[in-house]
């Protein structure tokens, strides 16, 4: 006869069910905060993606429109009107990015505001007006480069493409000219 007692048995059976149910529960529990914290991460980069994209679109509208009035010789849009356009785009971005890209930010803004403003001759001693004011709008693209990298290393974006495997280059890659005149002057040679 065993030396198990009668309950015995059906204990070790609901302490296994037990232990799997437990097991199966913290596995779909871990599998849903997985999967909300990616689900979050993603949502994180896409509005401060569109909030960055948003603002660049609006600046680079405003520069070229500036630089359209200055080569037309006409003045330059209104401040106020300037800032009814760039509010909303910049106040995302205020909201939403980091400092760095903050600060990116506002120093284009600030330059596109000064160069909405008044251009005072009295403001830069020995400068004519409209040579400071074209000196300004060549700095444009210059801040706008700084605004850009800080969005690049806040997003994690790389301006390197991968690195492959040499081995799948070399079967992929097209054979260049100088590759195709060396075949051809090998087939030529063969006749």
């Amino acid at each position: 006869m065993s030396q198990i007692p009668w309950w015995g048995l059906p204990l070790i059976a609901v302490v296994f069910a037990l232990g799997g149910a437990a097991t199966a529960h913290f596995v779909t529990a871990r599998d849903e905060i997985v999967r909300s914290r990616r689900k979050r991460t993603r949502r994180w980069y896409e509005e401060r993606k569109d909030a960055y994209v948003g603002l660049l679109a609006v600046f680079e509208r405003d520069t070229y429109r500036l630089r359209a009035a200055y080569d037309a010789g006409s003045k330059p849009a209104p401040a106020l009107a300037y800032v009814d356009e760039v509010g909303p785009a910049l106040m995302r971005v205020r909201l939403l990015a980091s400092g760095p890209v903050r600060s990116a930010a506002l120093a284009v803004h600030i330059l596109l505001q000064r160069l909405h403003g008044e251009m005072n001759p009295a403001a830069v001693s020995g400068v004519q007006p409209q040579i400071h004011f074209r000196e300004l709008l060549t700095q444009v693209p210059l801040v706008m480069q700084q605004f850009e990298a800080a969005i690049r290393e806040e997003l994690g974006i790389e301006t390197e493409p991968p690195q492959s495997n040499g081995r799948v280059r070399f079967l992929t890659r097209k054979p260049a000219l100088d590759d195709l005149e060396d075949i051809g002057q090998d087939l030529s040679r063969e006749r």
